[in-house]
């Protein structure tokens, strides 16, 4: 810990994203989605939500690579400019203090890379705009309110934790085990978040959060994008465990993620408590014990630096552990095939075993096992994580024989009351 103060955040304002055909961007985020224009230009867009009285939340522009240029949060006066400036510097970060004038809608700027490798800007001052509220003539999409939150994707969750703790953020929600933090859900506005980390390859953005006003704006975006023929719909509608926030997860033509999320809760209370999930509860993923496809877990955008470069990623320390996906569920899979000898994929259904190790689907349970035989599991277990549960009683037995067989063609014959596969 520096001896510098920390800003004064007052909430995360808005993401900059770099795409590579403008028109296909706004065809999604606002014909689709339904933000608004707040200004254009041939190569940018500025856009924002119906209750945002600034300028934007998001702004898309033009280039070759797509991926995320930058994140920006709004803070409470000019002297937090000079405090963040200062903050990160005494960090050995990079940084740029951008006058006003420079950037379109925003005042002041500081811009830094910061430890984790993000490009993150600071700003006091926006460029009013009209609220849009009672403009209900304007309403289209899912009739989107305002920012709400970023995920992360970072190699070291703790790291990432213990930084934005010394920033002065509050901590609402975890998942973690005894002795390892998978994701942490932080917030400067009181409600769950205003960022997430979750671990995995990074950094990277894994998705931008919105808020909307009611679950039905969430399944009218669903009924929306389906009519329009459009295969964005990557997740969801669904119940996370984490937040308990109503969801539907989409993907722009850029492969950009955008979470569409409502009834999270209020995080303001002086005696507030953050809710810390283990990592073994399986609604912490999905409420309704929803399956994820792998994309979730493998795909997030790329970030810039300061100077537009794409940053290089990391891997997480334990490469061989489960990685943790954005909304707490176990999601990584190994590619090298030293702990079993066998070759591994992204696949369950094109697995060169029946029986996977279970490092590559559930690798927290092998941090227990004593032996790689102890550590095997049948692969209709592992494709459906939520079965996990099976260990305990035999009464799954059936449940899994029928899964296997619709995913795989036959039975699984070799489940145990004792948890123990014998392939």
């Amino acid at each position: 810990m520096g001896s510098v103060q920390a800003p004064d955040i007052v909430r995360l304002q808005y993401v900059e994203l770099v795409v590579t055909d403008l028109g296909a961007a706004r065809d999604h985020w606002v014909e689709a989605l339904g933000l608004h224009i707040t200004e254009e230009t041939n190569s940018s867009m500025w856009l924002r939500g119906l209750a945002e009285a600034v300028h934007h939340n998001v702004v898309l522009t033009l280039g070759e690579s797509a991926g995320c240029a930058a994140i920006g949060f709004r803070v409470r006066s000019d002297d937090d400019l000079d405090l963040a400036l200062a903050w990160y510097e005494e960090r050995g970060c990079a940084t740029e203090d951008l006058p006003a004038g420079s950037r379109v809608g925003v005042g002041r700027t500081v811009r830094v890379e910061d430890p984790l490798g993000f490009t993150v800007d600071f700003v006091r001052e926006m460029k009013p705009a009209e609220r849009l509220l009672r403009r209900w003539d304007l309403y289209r999409g899912a009739e989107i309110s305002r920012i709400d939150h970023v995920n992360l994707v970072v190699p070291d969750v703790q790291s990432a934790h213990d930084l934005y703790c010394e920033l002065g953020f509050g901590l609402s929600e975890t998942i973690e085990s005894p002795d390892h933090l998978y994701a942490a859900w932080m917030f400067r506005k009181p409600t769950v978040h205003d960022v997430a980390f979750t671990e995995g390859e990074g950094p990277r953005l894994h998705h931008i959060g919105f808020d909307v006003g009611a679950q039905a704006n969430v399944i009218r975006l669903a009924d929306a994008l389906s009519a329009r023929g459009l295969d964005s719909i990557e997740r969801g509608p669904g119940r996370h465990g984490v937040s308990a926030a109503f969801y539907l997860y989409t993907r722009d033509p850029d492969a950009h993620r955008v979470e569409v999320y409502t009834t999270d809760y209020f995080t303001g209370d002086p005696d507030f408590e953050p809710l810390r999930w283990d990592v073994e509860v399986p609604r912490r993923r999905d409420y309704w014990g929803g399956n994820v496809v792998s994309s979730f877990y493998t795909d997030a955008s790329a970030v810039f630096d300061l100077s537009g470069d794409e940053v290089k990623t990391e891997q997480p320390a334990e490469p061989g552990e489960t990685i943790a996906g954005a909304d707490g569920i176990g999601g990584g899979w190994r590619t090298d095939a030293a702990s079993c000898g066998h070759p591994h994929t992204r696949d369950p259904a094109a697995c060169s075993r029946p029986a996977w190790c279970l490092a590559d689907c559930s690798g927290r349970r092998a941090r227990r096992a004593p032996t790689p035989e102890r550590a095997r599991s049948c692969r209709a277990a592992c494709a459906s994580r939520r079965l996990r549960h099976s260990r305990t009683s035999a009464s799954w037995r059936p449940r899994l024989a029928q899964l296997s067989t619709q995913r795989f063609g036959s039975p699984c014959t070799s489940w145990t009351y004792g948890g123990t596969c014998q392939e």
